[in-house]
């Protein structure tokens, strides 16, 4: 006895307390019914307290289909399925509400293959499904899409006759709604019987916010008022969310007055629903007006208003109130981190975005997806790579945002080899794509010009049955622009549903940049037709077009219409465009004029096409003013003292090139190296002037050899104006002939099967004589060349080019 007393003595006391309560209930059994058990079985078991109310149940003398219910429920909700389960098997009577029990917990806590399993069994062991029975299933059918299996137990429901009950009613529209069948939502809010219940009603208004509806959402609610149902703290927090989503900031207003009227000014959700609702219209007066006369410092709240303010270009004042958040001592969550490392993006802040990181690190939200993934955001936005990868690589879990994120990252900051591989290593292990990171992956391919890997990206797209996108199809129409297969970029287009500016305007570039400028022009007459208003960058390519078609008052025309017309200031791409367009007709003297005339200040584009057209026309003084201004705008670029150089050069002033060739020696100042590249057999095969590097060198420079015999045997003549070097004929015709452009169109014609494209691309401007030999080529050889340099696209056929001859 008094080893028993002393154990009694070490017991816990909440384990004291729970004795004592049972001893008091067993002696007074003969008084006490079964149905006191179960009461108290059923407060414990509702108050958490699981296995408390297992060491009741299991003392229990008499156990009735209630206290095996209850004790099923308990351990169902809680999510011990496991335990639940053996409960189930060891019932010695099984009900209807059992067999809800368990198939509940399984729904609630995602099992699907379990839940149905169960149904199925539930049925033919001749147990009838009740409302909540079909409710729980149904609700799992909402949560994750299943609505084939949400159609066989509408079917059932029918047959039973519960499809008008109001709580399978509602699951019905929840599910449909959630699965876009709005619909057949629609019909079954039709067939419910009691029009005053205000759960059917929030899940029809729930389902129209669920699908982008929101003038049908806000129809709704006003026949939801008409109809005198009663809207609660579920029903006000759909509609405002409605509100938000769609900048409905009046019609938000007058639901607040709503909320007012009917006393839910105080309910916490519906506060917060407010706040979220004048932060996303772009009210921050009244959302913070709200967020003082919360009675509580709701987190969710906070953050909405964070999320406005940097959405509204308001960075400094979001970080504020974060940091008066941490003053306040609230409990920052994962969702207000993101909305904070967001502000950063837009701010370029690098020092302050790592002081939050090292925050997240202390607070313990290091491990989370979706911080890390907004890290990984701040950092690629902001240029930091390197930091970006790192939190990349350090997080346990990636999803499509996470992949997304950084190969957008890479692909904005210039880094678009990086772009693929990430592309590619994200295919290999499996992750969905989405429509973000198809977008970036095709940018990338245009900037490298890989339209090999680009028309694979598209056969994805394809097979993934995705459908596609806005953002999408202008992506692949500029890569293929980009690439110089202008005939698929016109596919694309014409195959798109829906097409906005940017889909216009990079046609118009397109077309201008592959030597067909009075297409340019005719689709530009064909978007003004459509009532879709050109754009800053539409003008460039117009202009482009024009200069490279020679179409001076053309150029003229819309140049003077971009004020005019449409209240677009010309920028300093437009002056060049236009400059450029006077050099290329001769017309330098109205170039002049033109940079006189200029209200904005000249920048090196605008210098850059002077000193072009000085080049062509051998201008030698003006291109001397146009050279020096550029030395003071950008003092390590080495184009300007190329050129220079080379006018000086043509002008048999080889003291003074070699002069400008040791001012920039001087200055440290290197040339870009000049490389040809063509991709071939999905790899890139990269060629330098007099390059020896390649594994078919051999055959490339015989090949050379050959071509040069055919074309010359044809009228060419090598242009010794391009061999810039003081030595004998014989030593320019040889360095004239290794050019980059011509080991890259030697190696095209030994590997692209005829009647293919040769498409080459050049980092630099294409020299002359390699530009005369091209037309040659194309005309001995009859094949199609492409040739991108820095400048356009030039389409060889025939022995003719599409550009105009510039040089």
């Amino acid at each position: 006895m008094q080893k028993v007393r002393t154990l009694y003595l070490h017991q816990h006391p909440e384990q004291i307390k729970f004795t004592n309560h049972f001893r008091n209930l067993y002696s007074t059994r003969n008084s006490s019914s079964t149905i006191d058990f179960n009461r108290h079985l059923n407060d414990l078991s509702k108050g958490g307290n699981i296995d408390d109310a297992r060491h009741l149940f299991d003392k229990m003398p008499h156990r009735d289909e209630f206290s095996w219910n209850i004790m099923l429920a308990a351990y169902a909700n809680s999510g011990r399925l496991m335990e639940a389960n053996q409960l189930f098997h060891q019932a010695p009577l099984k009900s209807s509400i059992t067999w809800s029990s368990l198939i509940s917990g399984y729904c609630k806590h995602g099992c699907e293959i379990e839940a149905f399993e169960l149904y199925r069994k539930m049925k033919f062991e001749g147990y009838r499904p009740n409302q909540y029975t079909l409710g729980s299933l149904l609700r799992l059918c909402s949560r994750t899409g299943l609505i084939r299996r949400g159609e066989q137990i509408h079917g059932y429901a029918i047959k039973i006759k519960l499809d008008c009950n109001d709580f399978v009613a509602t699951s019905l529209i929840d599910m449909y709604a959630k699965c876009e069948y709005i619909l057949e939502a629609e019909c079954v809010f039709e067939m419910v019987r009691d029009k005053k219940n205000h759960a059917t009603w929030t899940a029809m208004l729930g389902g129209y916010s669920h699908n982008g509806d929101g003038l049908k959402a806000m129809e709704f609610f006003r026949d939801l008022r008409i109809a005198g149902v009663e809207a609660n703290q579920f029903t006000f927090p759909s509609i405002l969310t409605v509100c938000g989503g769609v900048s409905a900031l009046y019609f938000g207003i007058q639901v607040h007055n709503c909320v007012i009227l009917c006393g839910f000014g105080a309910n916490i959700f519906v506060q917060s629903s407010l706040v979220d609702m004048y932060a996303k219209c772009g009210s921050l007066d009244s959302a913070k007006r709200v967020l003082r006369e919360m009675d509580v410092d709701d987190v969710i709240s906070w953050n909405s208003i964070i999320v406005g303010c940097a959405r509204l270009g308001f960075q400094e004042e979001a970080l504020s109130l974060f940091h008066q958040m941490h003053m306040r001592g609230m409990k920052v969550d994962e969702y207000s981190y993101p909305s904070v490392l967001n502000c950063f993006a837009g701010m370029k802040d690098v020092e302050n975005a790592k002081s939050i990181h090292s925050l997240i690190v202390k607070a313990g939200f290091a491990a989370y997806k979706l911080v890390n993934n907004a890290l990984v955001d701040m950092y690629a936005k902001q240029g930091e790579l390197d930091c970006a990868f790192m939190v990349f690589k350090q997080m346990p879990e990636k999803d499509v945002i996470s992949w997304t994120s950084l190969i957008t990252g890479c692909s904005y900051n210039g880094s678009h080899e990086e772009a693929v591989k990430l592309f590619c290593n994200m295919r290999n292990v499996g992750v969905f794509l989405d429509q973000i990171a198809l977008a970036s992956v095709l940018s990338a391919c245009a900037e490298l010009t890989v339209m090999e890997f680009g028309q694979q990206v598209h056969a994805i797209i394809v097979k993934s049955g995705l459908g596609s996108s806005l953002s999408v199809d202008n992506s692949l129409l500029t890569m293929y622009a980009k690439c110089g297969s202008i005939e698929d970029a016109s596919c694309v287009f014409d195959s798109m549903r829906t097409r906005d500016v940017i889909s216009w305007t990079a046609l118009i570039v397109g077309f201008a940049q592959n030597g067909r400028g009075k297409d340019s022009l005719r689709f530009y007459d064909r978007m003004i037709v459509t009532g879709i208003k050109p754009d800053f960058i539409t003008f460039i390519g117009l202009l482009f077009a024009c200069s490279h078609t020679g179409l001076v008052e053309d150029g003229r025309r819309y140049f003077e219409s971009m004020d005019k017309e449409y209240g677009i200031k010309p920028g300093p791409q437009h002056y060049a465009c236009m400059i450029d367009l006077f050099g290329r007709s001769g017309k330098l003297a109205e170039a002049k004029e033109l940079l006189k005339q200029m209200v904005v200040e000249p920048d090196a584009t605008v210098w850059k096409s002077l000193l072009a057209a000085c080049r062509t026309h051998r201008e030698l003084e003006l291109g001397e003013i146009a050279a020096n201004n550029l030395f003071e705008l950008e003092p390590n670029n080495s184009m300007p003292y190329i050129l220079l150089s080379n006018m000086y050069s043509v002008a048999g002033r080889w003291e003074d090139a070699a002069r400008i060739r040791r001012s920039m020696k001087a200055k440290g100042i290197s040339k870009e190296p000049g490389y040809s590249w063509t991709e071939w057999n999905s790899k890139v095969h990269v060629f330098m002037s007099e390059d020896r590097n390649h594994p078919m060198m051999n055959e490339i420079y015989s090949n050379i050899d050959e071509i040069i015999r055919l074309i010359k045997e044809a009228g060419y003549v090598a242009d010794m104006n391009f061999a810039l070097h003081d030595m004998d004929r014989e030593g320019k015709e040889l360095g004239l002939a290794y050019h980059s452009e011509k080991l890259a169109i030697s190696f095209g014609l030994l590997t692209v099967p005829k009647g293919a494209p040769i498409r080459i691309f050049k980092n630099l401007r294409v020299c002359g004589d390699c530009h005369t030999a091209m037309k040659y080529i194309s005309k001995v050889y009859l094949r199609h060349i492409i040739l991108r340099d820095s400048n356009c696209f030039h389409h060889f056929r025939n022995g003719e080019c599409s550009c105009r001859d510039y040089w």
